[in-house]
């Protein structure tokens, strides 16, 4: 087994380091908002995401060590031609992932965490699921059928991971035209977290933003539109535990306690969020579309 390093855990001095600096820059009036509750709260999810990332990276590795060891297609060698391949392949699988988080409840029960906040700066990027590392590795099985190596895959999403924590800020405005067009940046990823209508569920994008283009959920940052960060439904708390299960909580309370069909209950599993039995909610295509249409 090839002995790739921990990248997180290197990185880490750098989150810290990029964290300080940027409370440093709230402090001198720039457009960058920390409150100390939220920034906690943001690093408690962080932290507990870390400590069960021990026990939900023992169950990923076993699977992909299962399907790699008795079912892969090809043996794909570890050379710099694979990892550049893989690196637009894992991004595609989480592209998938991350979109599918937002139509399917059962996935937005876990990714709703890191959508909690009302505020946007380096510290929301730890604001992390502590559920979700158990199941939604199940986007990227396909890549150990294929051929590559457990180890290889688990230090690409690492990469990902990494990559992804700078893009949560608002210090940064712009990146170069030939950037913003083919990566995911700071702007295109406040637009993610947006609970504005029109931003609602788009620029999906992991390293690149190519993918939204691509299947057509990608939406610009509008000058005329500031971007208004949280849910459309925020849940005003800072307890680490009420943010890492309150969906869930909202989730099983829909399916037990409705009076309906069975059939209907299961749908609560799989409907997007907002998704009501008898019609009374509403989903983010629902809230887009009344939006544009108060536009015309």
């Amino acid at each position: 087994m090839p002995n790739f390093p921990n990248l997180i855990h290197f990185a880490i001095p750098f989150f810290v380091l990029s964290i300080l600096l940027e409370v440093y820059l709230s402090t001198k009036g720039k457009e960058v908002k920390y409150t100390l509750k939220d920034a906690l709260s943001s690093i408690s999810m962080g932290l507990g995401n870390v400590f069960l990332g021990f026990i939900s990276k023992g169950i990923v590795l076993f699977v992909f060590f299962l399907i790699y060891d008795n079912f892969r297609i090809f043996t794909i060698p570890i050379s710099w031609w694979s990892f550049t391949l893989l690196l637009f392949l894992d991004d595609f699988s989480y592209y998938w992932f991350h979109r599918i988080s937002h139509k399917c409840r059962l996935f937005w029960a876990s990714h709703v965490v890191h959508h909690s906040s009302q505020h946007y700066n380096l510290s929301t990027a730890l604001r992390q699921t502590w559920s979700g590392g158990f199941y939604t590795f199940i986007f990227w099985l396909w890549l150990p059928l294929l051929g590559f190596h457990p180890a290889m895959i688990l230090l690409q999403m690492s990469i990902s991971l990494i990559y992804q924590f700078w893009i949560h800020t608002e210090a940064i405005k712009k990146m170069p035209k030939w950037f913003e067009s083919v990566f995911n940046t700071p702007s295109h990823h406040r637009v993610h977290h947006g609970s504005n209508p029109i931003y609602l569920d788009r620029n999906h994008a992991g390293i690149f933003i190519i993918w939204d283009k691509l299947f057509g959920t990608f939406q610009p940052e509008l000058e005329s539109e500031k971007v208004n960060y949280g849910l459309t439904e925020n849940i005003n708390t800072f307890n680490p535990i009420f943010i890492a299960f309150h969906e869930w909580v909202a989730l099983f309370k829909d399916v037990f306690t409705s009076k309906t069909t069975l059939l209907n209950r299961i749908k609560y599993f799989l409907k997007p969020p907002g998704w009501k039995w008898d019609g009374t909610g509403k989903s983010s295509d629902q809230l887009r579309e009344e939006w544009l249409n108060s536009k015309l």
